[in-house]
């Protein structure tokens, strides 16, 4: 079939009656199919369910040092939940802290503590007439809800497959003081896929930031989140920890991790890495927030994995079951979807999400067409700040949670919905 742009409008109405019908026929099915959040599905749960069984009361539950699991202390995480925890995250078990069970909880309090008490004894922000973040577009709705909670106003940095503009990353940071930080999912990012490029890694690196409280938020969220197996379909990402040491930038940088995809969301283990300097200012506050996290799921994670190496392994196992999601929608798209120029999309080697870029003008009509036959999707606009797309295009597809049988009607409906949309759009004109 040829591209609907070069349809003549007897045309795209003979499609549009065609679609109309196929699209009611679906409807009349009542599906109720969920592909709105990149959940993991039940046979990736069922993955880690032998952890529950590495604790029990005929064991020992004291960590490394002697010191008992079960009661209070160690503030910083027990020594072998931070060894696993630093390759995880490709650094130093020092530069590390163990948190609770969230990831995105450690951001909130980040920004809390930055714009209640300040940065390492800087101005709170609370106390300044403007605080701006940059947010790479289309990025991680719920990294944006943190900084509209806080009233932070959100600046817009368009993606590219290397990361994000870089000349427009360096122009705000190093000029404008009101920039305090900006927000990165640097590989397999949310919802595109993207890995950084070393020199957009080392560009950020390299930032001299007009704002000594300048942070980068660095999400490290699916660092070991491998669609394949193989080395060469792996995406590589350059350690920043390191490389901002290297650019003589130490303290510019808060990497954030957490198995919460690994093994249960919302009972996982999250943690920062950090400069000293930056580890002393966050030690600083959780004396007041916390006697410690919980160092029984620290404990149970680390008898379950014993090393970095059966963690790989796992996720191989997790890698089995996603990737024939993530292919068959792929597949899906490419031959319903190629070659009529209505749209776009990634595909990527890792982590938990498509990103399909729909004509200009469709996005929320396509979710809201799929809605109608029975398909939840994320809201279009969710991948940028304040909800708003400017172009109203992005639509992040999630394989993970449905059964195989389940996405492949769901992404039928997908399909179906961004044909009848866009032949409707284009009727317009």
């Amino acid at each position: 079939m040829k591209a609907y742009k070069e349809m003549t409008a007897e045309e795209l109405t003979a499609e549009q009656q065609r679609l109309e019908k196929q699209f009611q026929e679906v409807k009349a099915r009542g599906l109720k199919l969920d592909m709105s959040r990149g959940k993991p599905s039940k046979a990736q749960l069922e993955l880690s369910n032998d952890m529950m069984d590495v604790l029990h009361s005929g064991i020992d539950f004291d960590d490394e040092t002697g010191t008992d699991c079960r009661n209070y202390g160690i503030l910083y995480g027990i020594p072998e939940a931070k060894r696993l925890m630093g390759e995880m995250s490709e650094v130093n078990a020092d530069d590390m802290i163990i948190y609770g069970n969230s990831s995105l909880n450690v951001m909130f309090d980040s920004i809390s503590r930055s714009y209640t008490h300040g940065v390492c004894g800087s101005i709170p922000w609370c106390k300044l007439d403007k605080v701006k973040f940059l947010c790479p577009v289309p990025g991680y709705d719920r990294h944006f809800k943190i900084t509209e909670h806080f009233g932070i106003e959100m600046v817009n940095i368009p993606m590219t497959p290397n990361g994000p503009d870089m000349d427009l990353v360096e122009e705000y940071v190093n000029h404008d003081p009101s920039v305090k930080g900006i927000w990165c999912v640097p590989k397999y990012s949310n919802p595109q896929g993207y890995t950084y490029s070393e020199e957009v890694v080392k560009r950020f690196a390299a930032l001299t930031p007009a704002a000594d409280d300048f942070r980068i938020y660095w999400d490290n969220a699916y660092s070991i989140h491998h669609l394949y197996d193989e080395p060469e379909r792996q995406d590589y990402l350059l350690e920043i920890l390191s490389e901002c040491k290297k650019a003589g930038h130490p303290d510019i940088v808060l990497k954030f991790i957490s198995t919460s995809k690994v093994t249960f969301p919302g009972s996982g283990i999250a943690a920062v890495a950090a400069s000293k300097k930056n580890l002393d200012d966050i030690g600083a506050h959780m004396t007041v927030q916390t006697i410690g996290h919980d160092k029984l799921n620290q404990l149970r994670h680390v008898r379950f994995f014993g090393d970095m190496d059966h963690m790989h392994q796992h996720m191989s196992r997790h890698a089995e079951i996603l990737r024939p999601k993530f292919e068959m929608v792929e597949d899906t798209l490419e031959r319903e979807l190629g070659g009529l120029g209505i749209g776009s999309w990634t595909k990527p080697n890792g982590g938990y999400f498509i990103s399909f870029d729909a004509m200009e003008g469709c996005a929320k009509a396509i979710v809201a067409k799929a809605a109608e036959a029975g398909v939840k999707m994320t809201g279009a606009g969710a991948t940028y700040p304040y909800g708003k797309d400017p172009k109203d295009s992005n639509i992040r597809i999630a394989p993970s949670f449905p059964t195989l049988e389940e996405l492949r009607e769901a992404t039928e409906v997908f399909v179906l919905s961004a044909k009848l949309v866009s032949v409707e759009k284009l009727l317009e004109k």
